[in-house]
């Protein structure tokens, strides 16, 4: 069985309007949320094999909590470059061409995209918004990643901050 966790990043500061987008900060908020949404995930224990980030800093911090959390080392955390604005297509390319080794996958990224890839996922309702550091995990029967976009795929369960935290 393959396992991806599409992870929204936490809360991002709009406090300097100079910066670029891609160089946006956690807000307090985001600091705080970001390693208690880890721990709920390590708690369940999950075990991931591979953890997939934007290189947007908002992103990329998330994902270092969820590292820490799991006791991870920093360098096993994959920048991926596409994941920055991007469409769900490359999202679903992405995912595609995921190693062969890695059972479960932890994806870091932004909205709309991850609202809308995890809607690809779901049967008879619908994901209005993945908030701030929402967690979407999709299961899969597939015996590939790229045969996971093939109908074997579903969301098995949300967990979004506000409700779980």
């Amino acid at each position: 069985m393959l396992t991806l966790y599409l992870i929204r990043h936490a809360k991002s500061s709009w406090g300097n309007p100079g910066l670029r987008d891609h160089d946006r900060p956690l807000n307090e908020r985001g600091l705080h949320d970001a390693p208690r949404m880890a721990q709920l995930l390590v708690e369940q224990g999950v075990l991931p094999d591979l953890l997939v980030s934007s290189p947007a800093k908002r992103a990329f911090t998330t994902a270092m909590f969820f590292a820490e959390a799991f006791k991870l080392e920093a360098e096993k955390v994959l920048r991926e470059p596409n994941i920055y604005e991007a469409f769900p297509q490359e999202i679903l390319r992405i995912i595609s061409e995921l190693p062969a080794s890695a059972q479960t996958v932890f994806l870091f990224g932004h909205n709309p995209t991850f609202t809308e890839v995890a809607n690809h996922f779901i049967e008879n309702d619908f994901i209005e918004n993945v908030p701030t550091c929402g967690v979407v995990k999709i299961t899969s029967s597939a015996a590939s990643w790229p045969e996971f976009y093939e109908g074997n795929s579903k969301v098995a369960a949300c967990y979004f901050p506000k409700e779980v935290l």
